[in-house]
């Protein structure tokens, strides 16, 4: 097996992080701040997740520099990857998550079960809740999985 990139390690060790506020944090403190605690290591895990999948595709020299701006980084792979729903699927997740981090939001029934945070997007509101956040997680494992076998190959 490849060693994998310090980048992937660093993404590996963000849901760590996501892990413990999913299953720990949020589970006695149910806050909106833990909500968004989570998003953000989502998104951090994505971008070591692309950090280490341009390492490689620069080393296959299939590009020749890898971009630092988001927006650029997601196109660049729809380009490269523009045969593969899945990529697909997991950018638009990725561009949805910073959104919803960027975005105005409300709290509602905090130190509850329906914890939710709504996050006020230009052209929708979003209702974040634990279900979907554990949803946004699991899809942010897959990701991984889903790169580190890109990764391995």
């Amino acid at each position: 097996m490849a060693m994998l990139s310090e980048s992937f390690e660093k993404a590996k060790e963000e849901m760590k992080r996501a892990d413990h506020l999913m299953f720990v944090s949020l589970k006695y403190t149910r806050t909106v701040d833990v909500l968004k605690s989570i998003i953000e290591r989502l998104i951090n895990a994505f971008d070591f997740t692309t950090d280490s999948l341009f390492e490689k595709l620069k080393q296959q020299k299939k590009i020749t520099e890898i971009p630092t701006i988001p927006k650029v980084r997601v196109d660049v792979l729809k380009q490269l990857f523009d045969h593969d729903e899945q990529m697909k699927t997991f950018l638009r997740l990725y561009l949805l998550l910073r959104k919803i981090h960027k975005a105005e939001f409300a709290r509602a029934r905090e130190y509850r079960r329906h914890v939710t945070m709504t996050a006020y997007l230009e052209d929708a509101e979003i209702e974040i809740t634990i279900d979907i956040i554990f949803d946004y997680f699991e899809r942010t494992k897959e990701f991984l999985e889903y790169i580190q076998a890109m990764l391995e190959k």
